[in-house]
C-alpha cells in the first residue's frame, strides 16, 4: 500500500473497513499519523465507537494532551454527535483548559439547546480567570437571549465593551439578536446605531427588522429596510419575510407587491416561509384571489402553517364557505391542523352561523388533542352562540374544568348576543367567586349585553367599576356606553358623554351615535355623527347608507339624493342585500329579485301567501327606506322579492 496519500484519504480509507479493523493504524509509520490525520479521522466520525477508538489511538501516540486536536475532539463528539458527556469528561480531565476549549465546549451545549448549562460555563470560565473572545460572546448572548436573562446579557455587553469589540460584527450581531428576543428595542438600535455602516452585514440589518416587524413598530421596520437597500446589502429571505409581515400589519399592499417584485427577480418566491409571508399579506389586504393564485401554485409539500394563511385569510375576509372547503381539503391531504387551523375553522364557521357545521366542528374537537384547549373552546363557545344556540354553548361551558378569564368572557358574550343582560350578569357574579379576574372583554360583553336588555343603570355601573380593577375603558367600551345611552334613547346624555371622553372618540363611537339617530330619528344629531363617521372611514358604505334611510324614513328626499351623490363621487355603492336559510347542512342564498333557484315558482307563491298573511295581522312594510324614487306597487313587489 503507498503512504504517498493525503491524511484525508488515509481517514476515508478508514471508514471503508468494519471498525472491528481500526488497528490497520498499526501498519502506518508513527511519522504520518499527525495532527492533520486525527482531526480528519474525527471530521468523518459517524458513532460513539469512533470516538473511543481515536482516543486510544491518542493515548497511545502521546497526543492526549494535544489542546488542538482535543479541541476538534470536543466539537466532534459533542457539537456533531451529540455525545455530551463524553465531550465533558474530555472538558473536565484536559489539564490546561485555554479559551479555545471553553469556547469548544460551550458551543456542544449551545448547539443542543441547553441555554443554563452554557451561562454555568461563562461562571466557569470567569471563575476560572480565563479571559472569553470574540467566539464567547456570540454563543453566550443566545443562551441569555434564550432565557431572556437581560441582565446576564447586558453584563455580557459590557465585557464586549471592555474587549473592544464595538465593530466585531459577529459579537454586536449576538446584541442586536438578544436585545430584540428580550423586546429592547430600544437597546437594539443603539448597538445597531454605534456599528459603522461598513460593519453591518445582512445579519445586522435583518435583525433590527425583524425585532421591529415583531413588536410591533412596522412603520419604523420599512423605512429600516428602505436604508438597508440603499447600503447595497442584498437583503436575504428571512428579511424579506419580516418586512412582508411589517407591510401586512399596517395593510401596506402596494409596499408588499413591490417586495414581491423582489422576491420574483432574486428567486426567493418559491421559498416556503415567502410563500407563507406573501399568502398571508395578500390575504390580509384583502386581495384572497391573488392570496389563492399563490398557495395553489405550491404543488407539493405544503405545510401546515401555509394552510393556516390561506384558511385565516378567508375567514377574515367575510369567505367562510371558502375556509371550510379548505380545511376539509387540508384534511384529506393528510395534513395534520394545529391550534391556529383549529381556531380559524372554528371563527369560519361562527360566520357561517351554521348549526349542523357548528355540531361537526365540536365533534371534531373532541376528538382531537385540543379538546382541553381554552382557547380553542372559547371559539366553540363563541361560536354556538352566533349559530343560535346558547344550550349548547353553555354545555361546552360546563364541560371545561379551569375556566379561565376567556372562557367566562366568551359565555357572558354569547348572552349578550342573545339579549340576556340578567343572565350574563349573574354569570359575572359567578366568576368572581373563582380566581378568574375579569379583563377588558369582560366588561365588554357586560356593557353589551346591559345594551341589548335595556339594563341602562347597570351596564353605566358596571362600566365606571372597570378602575375597581385596575383596567382602562378603550374606544369599544366608549361605543358600547354610546349604544347602550343612544338605544335607551338617551341621545343627549350620548352626545354629552362622548363631548367628556378622555381620548378623541373613534369611528365606533361615532357610528353607535349614528345608529341611535337612525333608530329614534334625530337628523340633525345624526348629520353630525355622520360629518365625523364619514371623515374618520370614508369607505365605509354602511355609514351612508345608515344616513340614507334615516332621510328616508323622515321623507327628506334631497338629503337621500346627496347621500347617493356623496357616494356616486366616492365609487361606492350598496351591497345587493340576501337572506340565506340552512335546509339539510347546505345553505340557500336569495337575494332580491332572484328568480334563478330551480323551484323559485313555489318560493315565490309561498312569500305571496305569507305577505298575505302578515297583513291580515296588521304588518304594515317600510316602504320609505331606500324606496322612494318607486311607486307603491312597485316597491311592495320588492320588498315581496327581499329574501
Amino acid at each position: 500500500m503507498s503512504l504517498a496519500i493525503t491524511s484525508q484519504q488515509r481517514a476515508s480509507q478508514f471508514f471503508t473497513l468494519p471498525l472491528k479493523n481500526f488497528n490497520f493504524l498499526k501498519h502506518y509509520s508513527t511519522s504520518i499519523q499527525t495532527e492533520s490525520f486525527f482531526i480528519n479521522l474525527l471530521e468523518k466520525s459517524t458513532h460513539r465507537t469512533h470516538l473511543t477508538q481515536i482516543h486510544t489511538q491518542l493515548f497511545t501516540r502521546g497526543l492526549q494532551n494535544n489542546g488542538f486536536i482535543i479541541t476538534k475532539f470536543i466539537h466532534a463528539a459533542g457539537s456533531k454527535l451529540g455525545q455530551i458527556d463524553y465531550a465533558r469528561k474530555l472538558f473536565d480531565e484536559f489539564p490546561q483548559q485555554h479559551v479555545f476549549l471553553w469556547n469548544a465546549i460551550i458551543k456542544c451545549y449551545s448547539t443542543h439547546g441547553m441555554p443554563a448549562a452554557v451561562l454555568d460555563l461563562y461562571s466557569g470560565m470567569q471563575w476560572a480567570q480565563v479571559s472569553p473572545d470574540k467566539f464567547t460572546f456570540p454563543l453566550v448572548l443566545k443562551a441569555c437571549a434564550g432565557l431572556r436573562a437581560l441582565r446576564y446579557g447586558c453584563a455580557a455587553h459590557g465585557q464586549i465593551l471592555r474587549h473592544g469589540l464595538t465593530e466585531d460584527v459577529v459579537s454586536q450581531n449576538g446584541l442586536l439578536s438578544f436585545y430584540i428576543k428580550c423586546g429592547e428595542n430600544n437597546r437594539a438600535r443603539v448597538v445597531f446605531d454605534i456599528l459603522s455602516e461598513n460593519n453591518r452585514n445582512v445579519v445586522s440589518w435583518t435583525s433590527v427588522i425583524s425585532g421591529l416587524a415583531q413588536n410591533g413598530q412596522p412603520v419604523e421596520a420599512l423605512r429600516i429596510f428602505g436604508g438597508m437597500m440603499e447600503s447595497k446589502v442584498k437583503p436575504d429571505q428571512i428579511s424579506l419575510v419580516s418586512v412582508l409581515k411589517a407591510c401586512s400589519d399596517i395593510d401596506g399592499l402596494s409596499q408588499g407587491k413591490c417586495i414581491h417584485g423582489f422576491a420574483v427577480k432574486t428567486g426567493f418566491e418559491t421559498e416556503p416561509d415567502l410563500q407563507i409571508a406573501l399568502t398571508s399579506l395578500y390575504a390580509k389586504c384583502g386581495h384572497v384571489e391573488d392570496a389563492k393564485s399563490l398557495f395553489d401554485r405550491v404543488k407539493e409539500g405544503k405545510n401546515v402553517i401555509l394552510w393556516n394563511s390561506m384558511i385565516s385569510g378567508f375567514a377574515k375576509n367575510g369567505r367562510a364557505e371558502d375556509a371550510l372547503d379548505l380545511f376539509s381539503e387540508m384534511i384529506s391531504n393528510n395534513v395534520r391542523p394545529d391550534e391556529g387551523t383549529i381556531q380559524s375553522s372554528v371563527r369560519a364557521v361562527a360566520q357561517l352561523g351554521s348549526l349542523e357545521h357548528a355540531k361537526w366542528m365540536d365533534e371534531y374537537v373532541s376528538l382531537s388533542k385540543f379538546r382541553n384547549d381554552v382557547y380553542i373552546c372559547s371559539g366553540l363557545i363563541d361560536m354556538y352562540a352566533k349559530c343560535g344556540s346558547l344550550v349548547l354553548a353553555r354545555e361546552v361551558f360546563d364541560r371545561i374544568p379551569l375556566k379561565d378569564v376567556v372562557v367566562w368572557s366568551s359565555m357572558m358574550t354569547g348572552l349578550a348576543l342573545h339579549g340576556l343582560g340578567t343572565k350574563a350578569i349573574d354569570l359575572f357574579n359567578e366568576m368572581k367567586k373563582s380566581e378568574a379576574q375579569p379583563n377588558d372583554v369582560t366588561f365588554l360583553g357586560l356593557i353589551t349585553a346591559c345594551s341589548h336588555s335595556g339594563l341602562v343603570d347597570e351596564g353605566w355601573n358596571f362600566f365606571l367599576s372597570m378602575k375597581d380593577y385596575g383596567l382602562e375603558p378603550n374606544q369599544k367600551h366608549y361605543a358600547c356606553i354610546v349604544d347602550l345611552l343612544g338605544r335607551a334613547g338617551y341621545l343627549d346624555k350620548a352626545r354629552d358623554f362622548i363631548n367628556k371622553m378622555p381620548v378623541d372618540p373613534g369611528v365606533s363611537v361615532w357610528g353607535a351615535l349614528l345608529s341611535a339617530c337612525r333608530v329614534h330619528r334625530h337628523v340633525s344629531l345624526a348629520e353630525h355623527a355622520a360629518g365625523k363617521v364619514f371623515s374618520l372611514d370614508p369607505l365605509n358604505t354602511g355609514h351612508y347608507v345608515q344616513l340614507s334611510n334615516l332621510y328616508a324614513s323622515n321623507r327628506i328626499w334631497c338629503g337621500v339624493e346627496r347621500v347617493r351623490l356623496l357616494m356616486k363621487s366616492k365609487g361606492l355603492s350598496k351591497d345587493s342585500g340576501f337572506s340565506a336559510v340552512e335546509i339539510n347542512g347546505k345553505f340557500e342564498v336569495f337575494r332580491m329579485g332572484d328568480k334563478s333557484h330551480p323551484r323559485s315558482v313555489e318560493i315565490y307563491k309561498k312569500l305571496e301567501w305569507l305577505e298575505m298573511r302578515l297583513l291580515e295581522n296588521g304588518f304594515v312594510p317600510d316602504k320609505e327606506s331606500g324606496l322612494h324614487d318607486l311607486d307603491g306597487e312597485d316597491s311592495e313587489a320588492i320588498l315581496c322579492d327581499y329574501w
